[in-house]
């Protein structure tokens, strides 16, 4: 199938790639279908794009490459929803907001997404009583200085 995006231009998908948000996303309650892209191999961005609306992208990140002390516990409901279980476990990412200053993006961890993979289904939870934000800096010390490659 082919989608359109304003950010990624056109983009075949296979269908058995796309992945259903039933209850679509805050905000966004009328696109239903979502398809995960990545942003360049090797990293941990990722683009969510409708399949439905070109205008319609997210980067998002797997906040665990950035915060390794991030945990919250799933809801019940939201386990049984997204089928989800030993053998299907979660796949969380969170949206990445890129201002003008691009060393200055932030996370909104308050706000995962949350994708049963092998079912193709996904949610985005708002943590109730949560110490995290919709504004975690990604790099609080600026970019990361890239190591020399082949000594010094």
């Amino acid at each position: 199938m082919i989608i359109e995006s304003t950010r990624l231009g056109e983009l075949e998908v296979e269908q058995d790639k796309i992945i259903k948000f039933p209850r679509g996303i805050p905000g966004f309650s009328e696109e239903k279908e979502f398809v995960l892209l990545p942003y360049d191999n090797d990293s941990p961005f990722m683009f969510l794009q409708s399949v439905s609306e070109p205008n319609l992208t997210f980067l998002t990140v797997d906040p665990f490459c950035f915060f390794k002390d991030y945990e919250f516990k799933l809801d019940d409901q939201v386990v049984e929803y997204l089928e989800l279980s030993t053998e299907q476990p979660p796949y969380i990412l969170n949206i990445i907001t890129v201002p003008e200053k691009a060393e200055e993006m932030t996370a909104n961890l308050l706000a995962p997404i949350i994708i049963n993979h092998s079912r193709r289904l996904g949610q985005q939870i708002v943590l109730e009583k949560s110490p995290f934000t919709t504004r975690h800096s990604l790099f609080p010390n600026g970019f990361p200085i890239p190591e020399p490659q082949g000594g010094k």
